[in-house]
């Protein structure tokens, strides 16, 4: 592959995982009650929400940036592999309740397994960036 496709393929792939963890930190303001929810119990909900909302805004704008984006992929990494205790929480919560559907908690088990590529994803983005 030319090496100006694999820079294009590049830019594509931040832009599109900017989008999303600027998308993620949006709603961390916008609807900070359910992220509340799922923070261990060892931290405190709403703070915790709203630096984690920064954080996905902040790393979004750096992987739109190219003399940012290495560092921000190694950032969202790092932030995908922090919130995956939530997402135990979320499942683990959701499988003790009386009241949640069977969808609800199968989607939060199989939820799990997907921050691995979400990790994988932000690794390759921070290794194909240009060095600055």
């Amino acid at each position: 592959m030319r090496r100006r496709e694999r820079t294009r393929r590049a830019d594509r792939t931040a832009t599109i995982l900017a989008v999303i963890l600027g998308g993620a930190g949006i709603t961390h303001f916008l609807r900070p009650r359910g992220y509340d929810r799922i923070v261990p119990d060892a931290l405190p909900p709403r703070l915790t929400t709203l630096a984690s909302g920064v954080a996905e805004l902040a790393i979004a704008a750096g992987l739109v940036v190219p003399a940012a984006r290495r560092t921000s992929g190694w950032a969202a990494a790092a932030l995908f592999a922090a919130v995956f205790p939530a997402n135990l929480k979320m499942a683990s919560d959701l499988l003790d309740h009386p009241r949640s559907s069977r969808t609800m908690r199968i989607v939060s088990v199989l939820r799990l397994p997907l921050q691995a590529p979400l990790v994988l994803w932000a690794v390759r983005v921070a290794r194909h960036a240009s060095k600055p």
